[in-house]
């Protein structure tokens, strides 16, 4: 008797594990169950696809859905929306939220609120803290939890691990993956006298200026290289920190973001002011291209969008009372995939650092691949559409994005969760039933 499928695409180019193919996927139980040649006929639905692409599910392992505490800037259901809309498979949410997500409870809570809110898959961040750190090997195992975030330098929120014996305790205390925000306290608070009378925005790199990150990194890469612990620095911004990078440990990873990768002072905060403030800062022109260097050198290990949002009456108070971030996860694929149409990086660089990699980084369970046997977890795109990205596309609840009125080549089509299409065309399709991402 001939298989049957739940779902066959047809007809369209695929990144397989060999490289793109032009193949047909046989989806059955949200799995995939065949790539090859597969006669019409045999899909209880089936989708003709010529002139797309197919990706590995796109993943997100950096953002802020504000839930619970904030959720006027957003919540796992308005986030998780801009994921689907932005090609975007699952995604791990960060722990500075009110409460911090720094107990057993609070992720439990946490968890508890994506069930029939989340559009796409999730896990979150357990925090580290000075008093948990020797819990942490328990708790790093709970159902929902992709990690350890220790905050080394004062961000959005009121988590803050900057004490040395602290910081050896949380890397003693378990075997996950750690994500840092590295930047280094002491430095920041002697050098906030430069603005906290008021300054033009544009002070914002100057205040978080590239020492205050390298001082952090380096003292990041001496904890990797002493614990062994597999740790993971967020959103590196400076040509410093890529060059202490280069010789870093194995188990140490290293992530950008599209908009470092894509913004450069003083540019960005002539035309966006507040909007384009995050922490770190986008910082000028050198330093942005020594990213591209150390990303097409191999240093990079992901991408991720440091999704941040503010309402833009929070961002409209005069600096530095304004808020730092800025939303991210919805023109993440777009945003990279006009990179690769502009040969910035090849289509199997963006596809290993959004997708490949962070599964294997965290040891998520069969993501990262087109392959039989994975999950059917797919950004399908059109390589060759040019679109303007507007504010009225943004699903988060913030309503704004700073690459509004930037014209892209490449856009996401279709995302597929599961085996099941949760956006197709710019339109949410069903309901939401996104799951916690599972961890071998």
């Amino acid at each position: 008797m001939t298989d049957r499928f739940d779902w066959v695409l047809h007809g369209a180019t695929v990144f397989t594990q060999k490289g793109l193919a032009s193949v047909d996927i046989g989806v059955t139980k949200g799995l995939i169950a065949k790539i090859g040649d597969i006669r019409p006929g045999l899909g209880a639905v089936e989708d003709t696809l010529t002139g797309l692409t197919v990706l590995p599910g796109v993943v997100d392992t950096q953002v802020h859905f504000r839930e619970p505490g904030a959720e006027q800037k957003e919540d796992l259901a308005t986030g998780t929306a801009a994921a689907a809309m932005g090609g975007v498979t699952a995604i791990f949410d960060m722990p500075n939220t009110k409460p911090t997500t720094t107990t057993p409870e609070a992720l439990a809570d946490k968890v508890a609120r994506g069930k029939g809110r989340a559009w796409v898959d999730y896990a979150f961040y357990f925090g580290a803290t000075a008093e948990n750190a020797e819990r942490l090997a328990e708790w790093e195992n709970l159902p929902g939890c992709c990690g350890i975030k220790i905050f080394m330098g004062s961000s959005t929120g009121t988590l803050l691990v900057d004490d040395q014996a602290a910081l050896e305790a949380i890397f003693r205390s378990g075997k996950r993956r750690i994500a840092v925000h590295a930047e280094d306290e002491t430095r920041l608070k002697s050098r906030f006298a430069l603005v906290a009378d008021g300054a033009p925005v544009a002070m914002h790199p100057v205040w978080r200026d590239e020492e205050a990150a390298t001082i952090a990194v380096k003292r990041l890469i001496d904890l990797a290289r002493r614990s062994g612990r597999k740790a993971h620095v967020l959103h590196v911004t400076s040509a410093g920190e890529m060059e202490l990078l280069r010789d870093k440990p194995e188990n140490l990873s290293v992530e950008v973001t599209p908009q470092h990768l894509t913004l450069a002072a003083p540019d960005a905060y002539d035309r966006l002011g507040s909007l384009a403030q995050m922490n770190p800062p986008i910082r000028d022109a050198r330093h942005r291209d020594a990213l591209w260097a150390a990303l097409k050198s191999g240093i990079v290990s992901c991408i991720g969008s440091d999704h941040a949002p503010h309402t833009r009456e929070e961002k409209a108070q005069p600096y530095p009372k304004s808020p730092s971030g800025m939303p991210g996860v919805q023109t993440y694929v777009p945003i990279m995939l006009d990179h690769v149409n502009a040969g910035r990086l090849g289509l199997g660089d963006f596809v290993r650092l959004s997708s490949s990699n962070p599964a294997a980084m965290f040891g998520m369970e069969k993501r990262g691949q087109v392959a039989e046997g994975y999950r059917a977890d797919f950004t399908i795109v059109d390589m060759g559409a040019k679109r303007v990205i507007t504010d009225d596309w943004i699903a988060s609840r913030c309503g704004w994005t700073p690459f509004a009125g930037t014209e892209v080549t490449g856009w996401p089509v279709i995302t597929a969760v599961g085996g099941r299409v949760v956006m197709r065309e710019d339109t949410l399709i069903g309901t939401p039933r996104g799951e916690p991402v599972t961890f071998a």
